[in-house]
């Protein structure tokens, strides 16, 4: 049946010109039949050289509209309606607004997993592989970072020079773990070394071998020479590192590192949005396009 209805994906996406963009936290049958897979910045780039006109995106709104931000004159659809991002939507444009004139000398740091409205109200953005090099990079030595303070935090540890506000927010997937979880784990597999996310909380992410962005741990246990990793991020990349590497061994920090918005999307989704009788179509105008893209552009310009 799966195969069945990959077949059918892949039958309807060439004669309907349409594209597929699937982030790495997908199940294995959705990255099939992606045309690309990545980290969520990466898809909206590679989004820009492909020659569809429409594209579906296969993980969560934000990814989306970043999408239709470097790609405006592209159909852009989300393929579940309701895959959302909590750590998105916590902080809105009014909320930041108010924060902004309490901190009026700050430069505003958005992280990439924010909507595209805060980001008409941001300086730049960045990514969870770029946020060290670009805040290293701003001249201004106070820096407002939203939303992750957990990220923040992690950077903040290596800018001492720099002024970090940070507000509380951030990936309750990542955060629900504390050091007490991390530390059984690694009794249990003490040849094991651990590879952390960045949105983990610090105390976690101070037991790290390697800290980095998904795409960064993968490709670190990849090249590794180690045949026992910890997985510090969502246990989809578990199942993805175990069929790449089936020489090495791959543990979950935790069987509830989960992201149920990103677990939203299915293959019969990809396939009715296909067909045209599912899916969200991302909508967002010219002045919101503009404003959006502009800390992504500052982003560019410093490096990331």
């Amino acid at each position: 049946m799966i195969s069945d209805i990959q077949k059918e994906i892949l039958r309807l996406k060439k004669e309907n010109d349409i594209g597929i963009l699937a982030h790495v936290y997908q199940n294995p049958e959705i990255l099939e039949v992606a045309d690309f897979t990545g980290d969520s910045y990466a898809l909206a780039v590679k989004a820009q050289d492909m020659p569809n006109k429409t594209v579906i995106m296969c993980g969560v709104r934000f990814m989306a509209e970043t999408v239709k931000m470097l790609s405006p004159d592209k159909k852009v659809i989300l393929s579940n309606k309701d895959a959302g991002c909590p750590m998105a939507e916590m902080m809105d444009k009014e909320l930041i607004s108010e924060v902004k004139k309490q901190y009026p000398d700050h430069t505003v740091v958005a992280y990439i997993n924010t909507t595209s409205e805060l980001k008409t109200i941001c300086d730049v953005c960045v990514t969870s592989s770029s946020a060290l090099k670009i805040c290293k990079q701003i001249d201004n030595d106070k820096i407002l970072f939203i939303p992750d303070c957990n990220l923040g935090s992690w950077i903040a540890d290596q800018l001492p020079e720099k002024q970090i506000k940070l507000l509380n927010g951030g990936c309750p997937t990542h955060a629900k773990f504390n050091e007490d979880d991390v530390l059984k784990v690694k009794e249990e597999h003490p040849d094991a070394l651990f590879l952390v996310h960045p949105e983990c909380k610090p105390e976690v992410v101070k037991h790290a071998d390697y800290v980095g962005s998904t795409t960064g741990i993968m490709n670190y246990a990849k090249e590794s020479d180690a045949k026992e990793f910890i997985i510090g991020t969502e246990n989809s990349i578990v199942s993805h590192l175990q069929l790449a590497c089936p020489d090495k061994m791959f543990y979950a920090m935790s069987k509830d590192c989960v992201c149920h918005n990103m677990r939203a999307t299915t293959l019969v989704d990809v396939l009715n949005c296909i067909k045209g009788t599912s899916g969200d179509v991302i909508e967002m105008d010219e002045a919101t396009i503009v404003a959006a893209k502009k800390p992504i552009d500052e982003m560019i310009k410093l490096g990331g």
